[in-house]
């Protein structure tokens, strides 16, 4: 026996060829509509999986650098505030009474430059020579990071009283009957004061680390850089700037660590 014929073409005997064809061609403009409807919501799905593959992509990219910051091996002056001078020279200083002490006591060396205000709660900033001579650049930079990380910051005071020291100036010695609190030594012998200035700007170095400190220093070693002002916003409200500016994947705490004490703002111009 033959295989009938799937694609059968059936009449209606009660109708005319003309008739029977006319019922034919409706059934195939609504065939060839259901096709085209199928063809379009294919490709608009094809658009959005498009869409959806590149936001994806998007957000591992993301992750990825957030992964990386994240894992970049942190240097051992990160712990304390710090920066590089327009000089190339490392600058450490104290974030409080501890790190002061440590500063001092375990990272300052005999060429080293020790920084502080007369004003009570200063940090000790350190500057390491590392062999090098220490320039006018890297003294007047120093000068102002101690300055600006120190309460003049968060009383809206423009300058402070700063001077510097060699490290054997720097003593736990006292007279008798007098003691030194944690973070807090005695300065024999010559001071020199030095100009100084409120100055503050923070950017991301070619290492991925938010380094905060005077503009002249940020601009010498960051590509990307926000300077900033003394203002109303919190730390943590001008961090998310920061991190915006900078480029939207860095770490806020890392950012909130580097800034003083007191209001922001984002200086204009």
């Amino acid at each position: 026996m033959k295989e009938q014929s799937k694609n059968r073409l059936t009449l209606d005997l009660t109708k005319t060829i003309d008739e029977n064809a006319a019922v034919y061609f409706e059934r195939a403009k609504k065939i060839k509509k259901k096709i085209e409807g199928a063809e379009r919501a294919l490709n608009e799905n094809f658009k959005k999986l498009q869409e959806l593959e590149a936001k994806r992509d998007k957000i591992i990219l993301k992750k990825s650098k957030e992964e990386k910051l994240k894992e970049r091996k942190h240097e051992w002056y990160e712990k304390f505030r710090w920066l590089i001078s327009s000089e190339g020279l490392l600058v450490i200083g104290g974030r409080d009474a501890t790190s002061n002490e440590i500063v001092i006591k375990k990272h300052t060396d005999s060429n080293d430059l020790v920084f502080h205000t007369d004003m009570a709660g200063s940090p000790f900033f350190v500057v390491k020579s590392e062999g090098k001579q220490i320039g006018e650049k890297t003294k007047n930079e120093t000068a102002d990071a101690t300055c600006t990380f120190s309460k003049a910051w968060k009383l809206g005071l423009q300058t402070s009283d700063v001077f510097y020291v060699t490290p054997e100036q720097v003593s736990k010695k006292t007279k008798a009957g007098e003691y030194m609190g944690k973070g807090a030594f005695m300065i024999y012998g010559e001071t020199n004061y030095i100009t100084n200035k409120v100055n503050l700007a923070v950017g991301i170095t070619k290492a991925q680390q938010v380094m905060a400190g005077p503009i002249e220093a940020i601009k010498a070693n960051c590509d990307k850089y926000v300077v900033l002002e003394q203002g109303n916003e919190k730390a943590g409200a001008i961090a998310k700037k920061i991190n915006h500016k900078l480029g939207g994947n860095l770490d806020l705490d890392e950012i909130i660590r580097a800034l003083p004490s007191g209001g922001f703002r984002v200086k204009k111009g």
